[in-house]
């Protein structure tokens, strides 16, 4: 067989994979207006003049009680909207179960999968990013357990040891079903029934409020998020303002658990765009060690069918050790930070200390690799709502609206996901400096033990872009 042919299998099997076109995978190539490489340098500039700037500026750590300010219109706002928001957060979840089960299966033209997948998962964590956490309140499993009254109390203590492990759990079996699973829109209706019972489950063992901590990933996902946000919400003095990315200063991950959540939201989604490259693919379908040829004794292209549930192994086990190399990598910069400070702090209070400087990197990643899909996908909820079974019904007059995406222009697209990969890396440096202050005690250490920081988010940044340019480039 002649290399030719052996190129034309090869890309033939590389199709097979293709899934649905979503506005993260581009159907024409871009040329960047500068090289590739132009863009990591200036990135990596970007990063080093900010450490610098802010390594001679903040020369001290700024209180751990930052200001905030009353936001009096807004807490009569949400008091007032708070009971139909919550009754219409459970409405749409039976919703999307119903139409889940009798509307047709057609995932374009089902409601549940555009508003689960896109408005949902994507929506709302962008705006807990920015309007704060106030899924705690609307929370849909939550507002049904109120119903349960003291049955959904708990009736065993939440042991310590299990702490976020959980949510980190039901995360990444999350994550599986997204990336792996062929969902359709009555699979979907089984998982969110699935989760139901495993949510008012927990809590009717350990106490509503214990599992929505620690059990309930949404939860824990969009709290982390809303962190970020420069509003807040207390029970006492309603709704506040404050800086933007203050609330990651004044909190600190208490268990290893959430390290690894957190370092899961970043391993996530870069797995997700790792895996749609072709180097990814050639690593195992063209064998470059010839490990599967010693094993098969022939090319693992000419043995496509009977190798994909091994490649879906393959992949399955890279996703799940992901946040476990994450978090090594994470360990060995840390370490590296207190080794050169001389500090003795423990290496997993450190951890836990410099764990919520990630945030706004994942918040970020998350946002430039599928917020396109909002405009592509996400408009059509518009329509979908008006005739949610597909039967054809057109309720409120917008079946006909907002039917075609909006595809904006890949250099737009590319552009703003190498302003946000700055902007959250910048901000990421700030914040791992400011709890630098706090825990190595003068500038000087606090400089010096940034400076494996820094090496991680220039390590960060550049594969981040590495991977967002791959299928704008081809």
């Amino acid at each position: 067989m002649t290399h030719l042919v052996k190129k034309a299998l090869f890309a033939t099997g590389l199709s097979l994979f293709a899934g649905p076109v979503f506005a993260h995978s581009f159907g024409r190539l871009y040329t960047l207006p500068v090289p590739f490489w132009l863009y990591l340098y200036a990135a990596a500039a970007t990063l080093l003049i900010s450490f610098l700037v802010i390594g001679l500026l903040a020369t001290q750590a700024r209180p751990s009680a930052l200001p905030s300010y009353p936001a009096a219109w807004l807490t009569q706002l949400s008091k007032r909207l708070r009971p139909g928001l919550s009754t219409l957060s459970v409405g749409l979840l039976l919703l999307c179960i119903v139409t889940g089960i009798w509307g047709v299966q057609d995932p374009y033209r089902n409601f549940n999968m555009t508003f689960f997948w896109i408005i949902f998962v994507l929506g709302i964590a962008y705006l807990s990013a920015f309007l704060g956490n106030f899924y705690e309140v609307l929370n849909p499993w939550r507002v049904i357990s109120l119903g349960f009254g003291r049955f959904m109390e708990g009736r065993w203590q939440y042991p310590r040891w299990l702490s976020y492990w959980p949510a980190l759990l039901l995360f990444q079996g999350f994550i599986w079903i997204e990336l792996f699973s062929l969902t359709r829109p009555e699979a979907l209706a089984k998982y969110l029934l699935i989760y139901s019972a495993i949510t008012l489950t927990g809590m009717a063992c350990f106490g509503r409020d214990v599992w929505l901590r620690y059990g309930e990933f949404f939860s824990v996902f969009l709290r982390l998020l809303a962190l970020a946000s420069p509003l807040y919400y207390t029970a006492n003095q309603g709704v506040r303002w404050r800086l933007p990315f203050s609330g990651l200063q004044q909190a600190r991950a208490e268990h290893l658990s959430l390290v690894v959540f957190i370092l899961f939201m970043l391993s996530a989604t870069a797995f997700d765009g790792l895996r749609g490259t072709v180097p990814w693919y050639r690593l195992f379908w063209t064998d470059p060690y010839g490990l599967i040829y010693a094993w098969i004794g022939k090319p693992p292209i000419h043995a496509f069918v009977e190798l994909r549930p091994f490649y879906l192994a393959y992949e399955t086990l890279c996703l799940f050790i992901s946040p476990w190399l994450y978090l090594l990598v994470f360990t060995v910069f840390v370490w590296l930070g207190r080794l050169l400070t001389g500090s003795k702090k423990p290496l997993l209070r450190l951890l836990g200390d410099f764990g919520f400087s990630l945030i706004p990197i994942a918040l970020v990643y998350h946002i430039t690799h599928y917020y396109t899909l909002l405009l592509s996908q996400g408009v059509k909820i518009v329509s979908l709502l008006s005739d949610p079974f597909g039967w054809g019904w057109d309720l409120f007059g917008t079946a006909q609206l907002w039917r075609a995406p909006i595809l904006p222009d890949m250099g737009t697209v590319w552009h703003t996901q190498v302003a946000l990969i700055l902007i959250g890396h910048v901000v990421s440096v700030y914040l791992a400096h400011q709890q630098a202050l706090r825990s190595f005690g003068s500038a000087r250490a606090a400089m010096i033990s940034q400076i494996p920081m820094l090496i991680l988010m220039v390590l960060f940044t550049t594969s981040g872009l590495w991977i967002l340019a791959q299928p704008i480039q081809g």
